[in-house]
């Protein structure tokens, strides 16, 4: 061990003295050039002692705001990313909202162009509101979204919601809607609705104003199957399949010279893309599929982004940009007062006035008041009055406006809007279709069906006109011809043909005209989610509520209901035989259409939880009886009443309209062989005095085959397992 210690400091390594010598100025001739180490040594620990005792005054003494120096180290991120992307978001080849290494492979030619995926709609309970209509908030985008993403994106929002199933309407202020300016018929009941656009067609990187205004779906009651027309408001509020009803953004890429839009919320139509195209049937040829592709391929080819600033509004762009961004963000109040002062220094801005107008819709949701969307409603109208206005605001305005207009049920004054659509732009086929609805919404089936007509004359593979065409002529009776108009509709998919209403009246048509082929568009109905079962078609739902065909006093609770029913049955019987005796008049004609042959009729007590006092003045006993049973009087889905059945009668397959009702029928007069009734798959006959409970949202039969009439007594009830609170604040039907 010394050995090799001894030659290590003797052979040709320098020993430690000559090593810190060298380092520190030193040279191996011995001559000292710079500080000694010791001294070096010395001053680099007072210097790091100085460093130490500086950063713990700085701490203690609060000498230096750590946090505002973070905050500007985030708005200086923020203003460099706003300031690259900017220059480079255009080249955003993935679509997912910026340029990175990944766009870069795309623009070389390393690798294939990508989709982004569209974001699945989240399915919703039918929600809880009161029964009038109230206007209910939507949510607003989270005000922490990226300031590079809102300038590389046009903002889609969806009109505004309606409250979410467990939003109790207790919780919310109901405003009482404004007085309808016309009633809508009994065929025809309107509800509000609200559609939720889908994001942008696959390599389709421009906002397309095609995209943009989506035809207003609608919604039926179809109390028994009757042909009435609605939007598809009700459905919004209540189906159990629609889409999650909050604010949907779609980021898409902007031009330098176009401000941040929201387009999807000013135009209430469904976009045209190809995850609404409904699955056709087996049968269709693959040639018929690749022509239908290359259609869609040329149509998007065709679209464009919208223009909606004119030449002076560029000049002000800033000033509009800023405004906007604060309505983007939810500051509504602050946007409102930024567009307000805008509109009053430029009163000739176009663009300004509509940001304005928007920001009152906003506010109106926000307040839930009627008072202030009228506001908005009478801004949205200025907007087309002003000089030099980019003909896609004045289409956004007035779409918005007439939807708007029809939230406030002024179905007159929405008809006259979209007539001035129309009038504008007459090639516009879409403008056609709305107001085509419009007319339905009233009641006109007339005009309606002549709008169509012209529709489909201009474009004869309109799927949108063909649908709603086939439900005319199927209100009309005329089946048999209603049948290529609503399957070639569904067969389109275009917007706002995936409707459950067509594939029921489609299904329905079908199977009056005897074709089997009725359960194969029951069953894309079903897979599509319009329908909770092939068997269970009924459109206004309550999600997740017990489901069969038949029931059992027991197992709806309603076992005192039952027993009072049948305990009293001869009472019941007796004063509805003497209504058929002396006053025949009140049995009135069953009038939905539901009847293959026969003589059917009833007389009502009850109709949506209203009591009818003309009526139980002539049955005064029954009233007073079915009084204590609010589970049947306050049933605002259902009816209490007499059916009359004579002989010979045959009632068509058919569904009620919603799952939230069980019905009762109580067996007064019974033919002894002759009668019976099919619910589902399985079939039953009544008794005298006894109680027959089903859930009519089945698909159910009635044939009359007796030599005499048959008279039962029906009584709804609600399905036992809705909350009191649902109960209270259901949407009558």
């Amino acid at each position: 061990m010394a050995s090799r210690k001894s030659s290590r400091g003797a052979g040709g390594s320098p020993s430690p003295g000559s090593k810190r010598e060298t380092k520190h100025g030193g040279s191996k001739n011995g001559k000292k050039e710079g500080l000694s180490g010791s001294s070096f040594f010395t001053w680099f620990m007072v210097i790091a002692l100085l460093g130490v005792w500086t950063s713990v005054a700085v701490v203690w003494f609060e000498l230096v705001d750590y946090e505002e120096v973070l905050a500007k180290a985030k708005d200086f991120r923020y203003n460099l990313s706003e300031v690259l992307q900017g220059k480079l978001g255009i080249y955003d080849a993935d679509g997912d909202g910026d340029f990175d290494v990944e766009d870069a492979k795309v623009l070389l030619g390393l690798k294939e162009r990508s989709v982004p995926a569209q974001p699945a709609s989240p399915e919703s309970e039918e929600t809880i509101q009161p029964d009038e209509k109230s206007y209910v908030e939507s949510e607003h985008k989270n005000a922490d979204v990226e300031l590079e993403e809102e300038f590389q994106s046009v903002l889609h929002e969806a009109l505004p919601s309606q409250p979410d199933a467990d939003l109790l309407a207790d919780d919310l202020e109901v405003i009482e809607p404004e007085p309808y300016e016309a009633l809508v018929s009994d065929e025809y009941v309107m509800t509000v609705e609200e559609t939720v656009s889908d994001p942008e067609a696959p390599g389709d990187s421009e906002l397309m104003l095609e995209d943009a205004i989506e035809h207003y779906t609608e919604d039926r009651v179809p109390e028994d199957d009757n042909a009435d027309y609605e939007p598809k408001h009700e459905k919004q509020t209540e189906t159990e399949d629609a889409a999650g009803e909050d604010l949907e953004e779609v980021n898409e890429a902007t031009e330098p010279d176009e401000i941040i839009e929201d387009t999807d919320k000013e135009l209430s139509v469904e976009s045209k893309h190809t995850e609404d195209v409904v699955a056709t049937e087996p049968e269709q040829s693959g040639k018929s599929e690749k022509a239908t592709e290359q259609d869609k391929t040329e149509k998007a080819k065709k679209k464009k982004k919208p223009k909606l600033l004119n030449k002076f509004d560029k000049t002000i762009k800033a000033e509009l940009d800023a405004a906007e961004k604060l309505r983007k963000k939810g500051k509504i109040e602050e946007a409102l007062s930024a567009f307000e002062a805008l509109v009053n220094q430029y009163p000739q801005s176009p663009r300004a006035r509509y940001g304005k107008a928007q920001s009152e819709d906003d506010l109106a949701e926000k307040m839930r008041s009627n008072e202030m969307l009228q506001k908005a409603i009478t801004t949205y109208d200025e907007v087309v009055s002003l000089p030099n206005v980019p003909s896609d605001l004045i289409k956004l305005s007035l779409k918005r406006e007439a939807d708007r207009q029809q939230f406030l049920g002024r179905m007159r004054g929405s008809l006259l809007t979209l007539q001035k659509l129309v009038q504008l732009f007459p090639s516009d086929t879409s403008f056609k279709n709305d107001l085509g609805v419009g007319y339905l919404l009233i009641g006109d089936n007339s005009n309606a069906k002549k709008v169509y007509e012209e529709v489909l004359s201009l474009a004869p593979n309109d799927g949108f006109a063909k649908v709603h065409y086939g439900f005319i002529l199927k209100a009309e009776n005329k089946i048999a011809e209603s049948i290529p108009y609503l399957k070639e509709g569904l067969e389109s998919g275009d917007p706002g043909t995936n409707d459950g209403r067509f594939y029921f009246h489609l299904g329905d048509a079908l199977q009056r005209m005897g074709d089997t082929e009725a359960y194969k568009w029951y069953e894309l109905g079903y897979q599509r989610g319009h329908f909770a079962s092939v068997w269970q078609r009924s459109l206004y739902n309550v999600k997740g509520l017990k489901a069969q065909p038949w029931w059992t006093a027991r197992e709806t609770g309603y076992t005192e209901l039952v027993k009072s029913l049948e305990k009293n049955w001869k009472l019941i019987r007796d004063e509805g035989l003497a209504v058929m005796d002396k006053k025949r008049s009140l049995f009135l004609p069953e009038d939905e259409n539901l009847r293959e042959k026969g003589d059917w009729s009833q007389f009502t007590l009850w109709q949506q939880g209203r009591k009818n006092e003309n009526a139980c003045k002539s049955v005064p006993k029954t009233c007073t009886l079915l009084e204590r049973f609010p589970e049947a009087t306050g049933c605002r889905r259902g009816q209490i009443k007499y059916s009359i059945m004579h002989p010979g009668t045959h009632v068509w397959p058919h569904t009620g309209p919603t799952n939230c009702r069980l019905r009762m029928h109580l067996g007064l007069v019974i033919p002894k062989e002759g009668c019976r009734i099919r619910c589902a798959q399985e079939n039953r006959t009544w008794e005298e005095g006894k109680v027959l409970i089903f859930d009519d949202s089945f698909e159910h039969e009635v044939w009359q085959d007796a030599e005499n009439y048959r008279l039962i007594f029906i009584v709804d009830v609600w399905h036992p397992e809705l909350t009191a609170q649902q109960r209270r604040t259901l949407p009558a039907i």
